[in-house]
C-alpha cells in the first residue's frame, strides 16, 4: 500500500480562495514551524492567514499552539455504478490524488475507514481557510465521478503532535 494516502491533483493550481497569499511554498510552513518557537510559528502561521490560540494545560502549565485543520469526510457518492476496470482507475486516479496532496504540504495524513459504512475515509488538511479545503478535496477524481462526496469540518489540533 502506499505511504499515506492523501489528497492532490495538478488541478488546485486553478483552485479558488480568497486567501491570495496561499501557494505552493506554503509546504514550507509545516517544515519551517518544527525548528521556531511556539511565538515564532504562531506568527508565520498567522502570516499565512492560519487560525491559531495558545492553550495552557491545567495540570503541567504547559503551553501549546493550536492550529486549526480541516477534516474532510469521504462519505459514498450517488454513483456507484462503475464496473471493476472504471473503479479500479477511479482509484488509482483517486490515489495519486491523495499522494500529490500530501507532497505538496495541504494534507497532513489521510487513509480510508475499515468497515464498510457510508465514511469511507478521511483527510486531514493543513491549510488556512475551509474554501481552499473544499475545493481541494472536491478536485478527487473519486469526488467528480460522484462515487465520493465530501463532508468538510474544521477541526483544531496541537502543533507538533504526532499519532502513536
Amino acid at each position: 500500500m502506499k505511504r499515506l494516502l492523501i489528497f492532490a491533483s495538478l488541478s488546485i493550481l486553478a483552485c479558488k480562495t480568497e486567501n491570495k497569499n496561499v501557494d505552493i511554498q506554503d509546504k514550507q510552513v509545516v517544515k519551517e514551524s518544527i525548528k521556531l518557537s511556539i511565538k515564532e510559528q504562531d506568527s508565520l502561521l498567522k502570516n499565512k492567514g492560519f487560525k491559531t490560540f495558545y492553550y495552557v494545560e491545567e495540570k503541567t502549565k504547559d503551553t501549546f499552539l493550536m492550529q486549526e485543520y480541516y477534516i474532510a469526510f469521504l462519505k459514498a457518492g450517488p454513483i456507484r455504478s462503475q464496473n471493476e476496470e472504471e473503479t479500479k482507475q477511479l482509484q488509482d486516479q483517486h490515489l495519486a490524488h491523495l499522494g500529490k496532496m500530501y507532497e505538496m504540504g495541504f494534507a497532513d495524513i489521510s487513509g480510508p475507514f475499515g468497515d464498510d459504512g457510508d465514511i469511507r475515509g478521511i483527510t486531514i488538511y493543513n491549510v488556512p481557510n475551509q474554501q481552499l479545503a473544499d475545493s481541494l478535496a472536491n478536485s478527487d477524481p473519486m469526488v467528480k465521478a460522484g462515487r465520493l462526496q465530501v463532508e468538510i469540518h474544521p477541526w483544531w489540533a496541537a502543533k507538533g503532535f504526532k499519532l502513536r
